[in-house]
Formats: C-alpha cells, sequence, structure tokens
C-alpha cells in the first residue's frame, strides 16, 4: 500500500495506528520524497514539506498462520466431470443448452483452463483458442456461446491480461469454477529427471513449481511457453530426451509422453479460479439462496479518503469483500471504457498526463439483485465518476 502522507505526520500516525487496530500485521517499508530519492531508513531525519510516499506491506498469510503453511496434505485431484457446475444452469432465455455450448478457452487440448470448461460444462464442445484475446473475440463474434478464462491462483495471484479484457469487451461473467491444479513434469517415452536439460510451461505453472525445478539443479533451465498443454505438445513433436514440460496428466495421455513426475507444485493447497463469460447478463432474483459474487470495476477521484469512501458503501450494509485488485488507467484502458470524450480533462486525457492513476476491480459477496446490494451501488455511484458491473453469478460451491 502506497500511502501519500509522511509517516511522521500526526495525522498519518493516528491513521497507522487505527490500521494497526484492524490488521493483524503492520509495516512500515519506508517513508520517502515522493517525486525522487530512495526510501529513508528512519523518518525522525525527515525535514520540510515536501510531498512523501510512506509505503506499508502486509506480510503473506503462510506467515501469519505457520500451521497452514505447514499443512503437509497431498494435493487434491481434480475433481471428476460428472456433475453440472454452476455454468450449467440457464442465466437467461438467450443461455445456451449444456449439450450444444461451445466453449472458448485459451490453450491446446489438455491444458488446465480445457479440464475448467469441461467441469462448468460437461456435455458442451470445448474450442481452443491461441490467446486470451482470441476467446474474448470467438465470444463476442458468436463463434462460441461461453467463454471460461482464469482470473486468479491461489499462489501465483491475479492474471492481469484476463482483467484488462474485461474491461476491453462488453461481456458479462456469469459463473466461475474453482479448478484444483495438481503438475506433472513430462518428457518423452525414455527420457530421466537426469537427462533434462530444459523445462517448458506457462510462466504461472513454473512459478508454481519453482521449488522442484531448484531441486534438480543448475543444469535445468526453465523455458516459459504459451500455455502448459502447448509446452508438453512441443515436447511430443521434438522428441528430445533433454526437453520437458509442466503439465496435466491428461496432456500426457493426449501427446504420449512419459509422467516424470507427479503433483511437482510447491504448495498442496493449488487452485485456479476461472470465470464464465457469456454475450448476456445473468439473470437472478433476490429470493435466490445461493451464496452470490458481483465483480466490478470502477474509477476513483483524487483525494483522501476516495477509497475508504468506495469501500464504506459496502461496509455500511455488512457486504463482505472478497477481493480488490487495482490495475493501471492507461489511456487504451480509459477508452476501452468510454470513459474519454477526447476533450481537455476527461478521464482519458488524465491517464495520459498521469502515468500512476488506477482502476479498482472489486469483487463483492452479494447477490447483485439484493437490495442491500442495489443500494450500496447507488452509494457507490456517488462518490465513483465511472463504474461498471461485469457480472453477479453464483460461487462455486467447490471453492476453496
Amino acid at each position: 500500500m502506497d500511502v501519500l502522507a509522511h509517516a511522521a505526520d500526526p495525522a498519518a500516525s493516528n491513521a497507522l495506528r487505527h490500521l494497526g487496530e484492524l490488521a493483524p500485521y503492520l509495516r512500515v517499508l519506508g517513508c520517502y520524497p515522493a517525486a525522487s530519492g530512495p526510501p529513508l531508513l528512519t523518518t525522525s531525519e525527515m525535514t520540510g514539506t515536501f510531498p512523501c510516499r510512506s509505503v506499508l506491506l502486509s506480510r503473506p498469510l503462510a506467515d501469519l498462520v505457520p500451521a497452514a503453511a505447514a499443512s503437509s496434505a497431498p494435493a487434491v485431484p481434480a475433481p471428476e466431470v460428472a456433475a453440472p457446475r454452476p455454468g450449467d444452469q440457464p442465466h437467461s432465455s438467450a443461455s445456451p443448452h449444456a449439450g450444444a455450448c461451445r466453449v472458448a478457452y485459451q490453450g491446446a487440448p489438455g491444458a488446465y483452463s480445457e479440464a475448467a470448461a469441461l467441469a462448468a460444462f460437461p456435455a458442451g464442445t470445448p474450442l481452443p483458442c491461441a490467446q486470451f484475446d482470441v476467446a474474448f473475440q470467438a465470444l463476442a463474434a458468436g463463434l462460441a456461446d461461453r467463454a471460461v478464462l482464469p482470473i486468479e491462483n491461489s499462489l501465483g495471484g491475479s492474471i492481469h491480461a484476463v482483467y484488462d479484457l474485461l474491461l476491453a469487451h462488453r461481456l458479462h461473467v456469469v459463473g466461475e469454477v474453482a479448478l484444483p491444479v495438481s503438475h506433472c513434469l513430462l518428457g518423452v517415452p525414455g527420457a530421466s529427471l537426469g537427462g533434462l536439460r530444459t523445462v517448458a510451461s506457462h510462466y504461472q505453472a513454473l512459478a508454481q513449481c519453482d521449488g522442484y525445478l531448484r531441486a534438480l539443479g543448475p543444469a535445468v533451465t526453465p523455458v516459459v511457453a504459451d500455455d502448459t498443454a502447448g509446452a508438453a505438445a512441443a515436447v511430443a513433436e521434438a522428441g528430445d530426451p533433454t526437453a520437458g514440460a509442466i503439465a496435466s496428466s491428461r496432456a500426457a495421455e493426449l501427446y504420449g509422453l512419459d509422467v516424470l513426475g507427479s503433483a511437482i507444485q510447491d504448495s498442496a493447497d493449488n487452485v485456479t479460479r476461472f470465470l464464465i463469460l457469456g454475450r448476456d447478463p445473468a439473470v437472478s432474483s433476490p429470493s435466490d439462496a445461493r451464496p452470490y459474487r458481483t465483480s466490478l470495476v470502477c474509477a476513483l477521484p483524487d483525494g483522501p479518503g476516495a477509497l475508504f469512501k468506495a469501500l464504506s458503501a459496502f461496509a455500511l450494509r455488512d457486504i463482505d469483500l472478497s477481493k480488490v485488485e487495482s490495475r493501471p488507467l492507461t489511456p487504451d484502458a480509459a477508452a476501452a471504457a468510454g470513459m474519454g470524450g477526447g476533450g481537455a480533462g476527461t478521464e482519458a486525457d488524465v491517464a495520459a498526463a498521469s502515468p500512476f492513476r488506477y482502476l479498482f476491480y472489486f469483487d463483492v459477496l452479494a447477490n447483485l439483485a439484493s437490495p442491500a446490494a442495489q443500494n450500496a451501488l447507488r452509494h457507490l455511484q456517488e462518490v465513483a465518476p465511472y463504474m461498471r458491473v461485469l457480472g453477479s453469478y453464483p460461487i462455486d460451491a467447490g471453492e476453496g
């Protein structure tokens, strides 16, 4: 968290004391001039009235809950694709029939995104796409009825490219799927761990298996690929026994590879949350008893307490948030959101002139159709110059 205040200022000191009462862990990383200069070791040496920035950091949850970090429970296997998931349920009159549903996903056959697509639509037809934006375009053009795309991983964090594409396209989030991920190290028949020199995969998969890869020794070089299954396909096509890939066991079966290592991720709690996108918004009722998540994006004005005022719209109504994510408000992002009118003073002009302005993405644990959520959004509109609801949808019962 970056705070535009001097840590030694009485107002900032009081704010930090207040935050310390709410946060189980708080640490000031430094206080330094906002325009230039390195972080300072102490605040007592700071004098003058120039603007300062104080940097705060919250420790990872594993550091606060050692028992959770030390858990040695085995990785949860991917669920069998049998029962319908939230994406199967019709969300509007325009929803496709599950049996005829064409589902776009990013990656090659055997990718985890394909598994998520089949978990959401067991009788659907997966439509592999080379890139995230191709999946968005396929859905927007009517070549697909739904798109299933990753939005966050419990170890690697958010998929920022998907956040940016949600802003650029007028599509709607109508559901979600939480998929446990178990990585395998794959090689051509006859390959061995000791003979590997390169291991290719998606950058998130490489990061999730970093400890395992380091244990293989300095002779093994990680190689970034577009997706896990694509890396497996490339290894199979090359036939090189010194090349390996990190992918799913299904990818090993599809491409005729040997599994050299199973469940190689550094943490057993490895889950990826996927969003289900449609061209029409989901339709819900206030009487729907299922837990819902509502995703939205907004821009906030400059000034003290802007984010606090936005969050208070939900806090005052006892509505919880599961996530707050900030993304840079670039001129392209402002134009994609329809915020720039081309004249002086528009959001697009401000974004071009100020490189450190942000959009905020909120995941709100409420049904959009509920009176409390409706009132909260009306409140938020009073303080946010731009707001867009990306979707309101049932929470996957398998999450977490």
